[in-house]
């Protein structure tokens, strides 16, 4: 069974820094590209970041980018989100996801909130 699971998220100044987790079972995350977006009140979900898998190549959000470093630990099957000189503006559920065989998989998402 596929399940994925997000935690690390928390309230922090602006200018603070989190690490973001997505504990993946069910499948090996370093043959699949995994993802994270993210859904601010009242706005639609975006996608942050992607790692895929020949080369572990990354992209970022233009909004995110030179801030935010997503990373995979094959040993711990476990995606990262490294976020840092955050922002009001990154105030958001952010959530992991794949795709396998064509099935999209997220998971239940965790609250980041940058406030004074």
């Amino acid at each position: 069974q596929v399940q994925l699971v997000e935690s690390g998220g928390g309230l922090v100044q602006p200018g603070g820094s989190l690490r973001l987790s997505c504990a993946a079972s069910g499948f090996t995350v370093s043959k699949y590209a995994m993802t994270w977006y993210r859904q601010a009140p009242g706005k639609e979900r975006e996608l942050v970041a992607n790692i895929r898998t020949a080369d572990d190549s990354t992209s970022y959000a233009d909004s995110v980018k030179g801030r935010f470093t997503i990373s995979r630990d094959n040993a711990k099957n476990t995606v990262y989100l490294q976020m840092n000189s955050l922002t009001p503006e990154d105030t958001a559920v952010y959530y992991c996801y794949t795709r396998l065989l064509l099935k999209a998989y997220w998971g239940q998402g965790t609250q980041v909130t940058v406030s004074s």
